[in-house]
């Protein structure tokens, strides 16, 4: 069985970490959002994938090429305009032989666990099967209503509560789609959406089954959403010292993996789930506790805490620094007692609608300089290519490329 994962979406409410990557490539534990997908699709003997590609899609190529070392075969097809996963999927027809009867599709960009695949494969049925699960608050999200497995009706972002099955974006379909989709009308939101697609073939008497799943899945819609992924895959986190070199008055406590030639100084303290990528310099006397992933090529100094954050790579923090709950993007460098003020229901604003983010510290973009003395009021975001001079208080957003003096 074939696999369509769709990857060609920018992800602007994960600014300004999408700036310089695509949304399938932010990290969780270290390693992109879709190579957890990817590696879920392995994980039920699904190993040849068709990747629709197109924002920064030479980044997605060069990380995963033709997908061997990932074990896995991929093809590659660009959506040169993002206007729509009905027309992502049409794209893919090419690279589906006319004699495969089932394939399924699932969005690159979504934290999935294995069981959701095999649940989708076992529960399939009739002309195209959708996979759902159950959530509490479904004011964001694509609702299903259902008569026992067969799909009535999807709803978008209902304003009443009429189900508690979302769509999870993963389907399971047959070459029947395609021609289905030739005749979807473009959308109000001039998209070609493929619920609208799916909705049609209901309205027609065709038959849209579901299965449901309990499994581990997760749209992380916006940046501080990584953080919650990030606890959850450090959940499944296998323990891994080998190749690491940890000084004498080192005390490390619960699940920790830390990669090959990476130092950890004496007087830190690590408690887990915690990952550490490769070539990394961490303290003496550093704290970093659990649901904290640190990527390759860091360096932390001496008397700094972190906890319940992401550094992706290349970051450089110094000495005496404090941060929780904040995601911090590549190449970033501090200045000593660099501080990130942490916040609960925070109100954020994304594209002029306010969101919230239960806890936050702050999101920093790729490529910042920051100085010493350094605060950042809880909620308040860092752009990429930013410098901000020593001593100051971040109490706004910080747009792409500028200075504060």
């Amino acid at each position: 069985m074939k696999a369509i994962i769709l990857a060609a979406g920018e992800g602007k409410r994960c600014r300004p970490l999408t700036l310089t990557r695509s949304k399938v490539m932010l990290t969780v534990a270290n390693k992109p959002i879709l190579e957890h997908v990817i590696n879920a699709l392995v994980k039920n003997d699904i190993r040849d994938i068709i990747l629709v590609v197109g924002y920064k899609k030479e980044r997605i190529m060069d990380y995963f090429e033709d997908g061997i070392n990932f074990g896995v075969k991929i093809e590659y097809i660009e959506q040169k305009a993002q206007i729509g996963t009905a027309h992502a999927i049409l794209h893919a027809r090419q690279k589906i032989s006319p004699d495969e009867d089932d394939f399924i599709v699932v969005n690159g960009d979504n934290i999935i666990g294995p069981e959701a695949i095999s649940d989708l494969i076992r529960g399939s049925g009739g002309d195209a099967t959708i996979l759902a699960c159950k959530k509490n608050d479904v004011s964001d999200y694509g609702v299903i209503v259902a008569k026992g497995k067969n799909v009535r009706e999807i709803i978008e972002k209902p304003k009443t509560l009429v189900s508690h099955l979302i769509n999870t974006g993963i389907y399971l379909f047959r070459q029947e789609i395609f021609e289905m989709i030739e005749k979807t009308p473009i959308s109000p939101t001039g998209e070609y959406a493929i619920t609208d697609t799916l909705q049609a073939m209901i309205d027609s008497g065709m038959s849209v089954t579901m299965a449901v799943t309990n499994a581990e899945w997760l749209d992380a819609a916006y940046s501080w959403d990584l953080l919650e992924a990030n606890t959850i895959v450090l959940g499944d986190l296998e323990e891994e010292l080998r190749g690491a070199k940890i000084e004498d008055g080192v005390n490390i406590k619960g699940t920790v993996s830390i990669g090959k030639n990476t130092t950890i100084r004496a007087g830190s303290y690590i408690l887990g789930p915690v990952v550490i990528g490769e070539n990394c310099d961490i303290g003496p006397d550093v704290v970093i506790l659990p649901s904290t992933s640190i990527g390759s090529n860091v360096s932390v100094a001496s008397f700094t805490y972190i906890r319940n954050s992401i550094l992706m790579n290349d970051v450089r923090i110094s000495t005496h620094s404090n941060i929780s709950s904040s995601v911090i993007g590549s190449n970033v460098a501090t200045g000593p007692n660099f501080i990130t003020e942490e916040g609960n229901d925070m109100l954020i604003q994304i594209e002029g609608e306010l969101q919230n983010a239960e806890k936050l510290g702050t999101i920093v973009g790729d490529d910042a300089e920051i100085g010493g003395n350094v605060l950042i009021r809880a909620g308040n975001t860092i752009s990429s290519n930013c410098r901000i001079s020593s001593g100051k208080t971040i109490s706004e957003d910080i747009p792409a490329d500028s200075i504060v003096i």
